[in-house]
């Protein structure tokens, strides 16, 4: 199993917008593609006050080759629409996993 992480931190001006905008716009879109399992949304609790809120988006894949895919074909659009939306309000890191269960 993959897991394609988005860590991402979000200004404290755009939390909600953010919030509502990902569970309802761009998280689905992402699972639209049809190449992720399942995902998460989760809040990072360790992070420092007044540096806005972390959150790590977690996308399960079973393979690679649905990654590079992804990669290839939608990820380029869908962070577009990010950054336009959001501009610098949102700084993001992508981390690529791998399971060794």
């Amino acid at each position: 199993m993959i897991l394609y992480n988005v860590t991402v931190n979000v200004d404290q001006s755009v939390v909600e917008d953010w919030l509502t905008w990902m569970q309802t716009k761009h998280i689905p879109d992402v699972l639209n593609t049809g190449l992720f399992i399942e995902n998460r949304l989760m809040r990072v609790l360790s992070t420092e006050e007044g540096e806005g809120s972390t959150f790590s988006v977690q996308y399960y894949l079973e393979s690679m080759e649905n990654y590079e895919v992804y990669r290839e074909l939608f990820a380029p659009a869908l962070q577009k629409e990010h950054v336009e939306r959001y501009g610098s309000l949102c700084v993001a890191f992508r981390t690529l996993l791998e399971s060794v269960d």
